[in-house]
């Protein structure tokens, strides 16, 4: 363990084994920091904030703060990040509000420079939010999601699995699952078939989502009839994560080309 005489580590937190905490941070005393975490310099981590092992926090990240909710009444509420997560440089992430009570990161993720994921927000594991990435309370980022840098999530958006959204975009619907998502308004590009061959999507299974979604977005059924003909098209995986997606969008999904 090496922490820095220059840190204020309450006495109160669970630090575990083999951490590294730099000068000038501070770790607040109902924090749980698990074994092999870096933190670095003028880094702040809150009362009410779990951290997993591994995980990498960069100089001047805020974890843990208090909601930017008006609503918020003092209530315990949590941050949870898992397992082998980087949070970049001034990342700012609140806890949860009495709505879903925790601000939940998953393992394995990458959390660039200056974002902020506000209270109540669930991303999952593998996601990457790249520099600046603005995300309102109450965002869904399921796993192996990409969000491109200044991107601004509206509140209760849901993105989808193995989703790729453009650097700079406005996100005010559901972005559906192995799509890309680009231009303004925000509207489906075609299917994430790089990041899919990246993660051993065979071709078959690419040109499978390819039909589903030529289902969804060129066949001029409407979301209800989209979904049956979904439901009707093929048993798979990947089908039935559409179909759960589509039915559980509260927002509405962004449109086809």
């Amino acid at each position: 363990m090496a922490i820095s005489p220059l840190a204020f580590v309450h006495p109160d937190a669970k630090i575990g084994q083999n951490v590294s905490i730099g000068p000038f941070a501070v770790i607040e005393a109902k924090v749980v920091l698990g074994d092999g975490c870096e933190v670095a310099s003028h880094a702040i981590i809150q009362d009410y904030s779990i951290i997993g092992q591994n995980c990498k926090i960069f100089a001047g990240a805020a974890i843990g703060g208090i909601p930017q909710d008006l609503k918020f009444e003092g209530e315990e509420s949590f941050v949870e990040i898992g397992d082998n997560t980087t949070i970049r440089e001034y990342v700012t992430i609140n806890r949860g509000t009495k709505a879903a009570g925790i601000t939940k990161i998953g393992s394995d993720c990458l959390i660039m420079a200056y974002t902020h994921v506000a209270h109540d927000c669930q991303i999952g594991d593998y996601c990457i939010i790249v520099n600046n990435v603005q995300i309102a309370g109450h965002v869904e980022v399921h796993d192996w999601a990409v969000v491109g840098g200044s991107s601004s999530v509206h509140q209760f958006v849901k993105i989808g699995t193995h989703a790729m959204i453009a650097g700079g975009s406005l996100v005010k619907k559901d972005v559906p699952p192995y799509i890309t998502a680009a231009r303004e308004p925000l509207a489906f590009k075609g299917i994430n078939t790089l990041g899919l061959k990246r993660r051993g999507f065979s071709d078959e299974k690419i040109e499978s989502i390819h039909v589903i979604y030529r289902i969804l977005f060129q066949s001029k059924l409407n979301h209800s009839e989209a979904i049956l003909a979904l439901e009707a098209h093929q048993q798979s995986l990947e089908n039935q994560r559409i179909i759960d997606f589509l039915r559980s969008s509260t927002r509405g999904i962004i449109k086809g080309k």
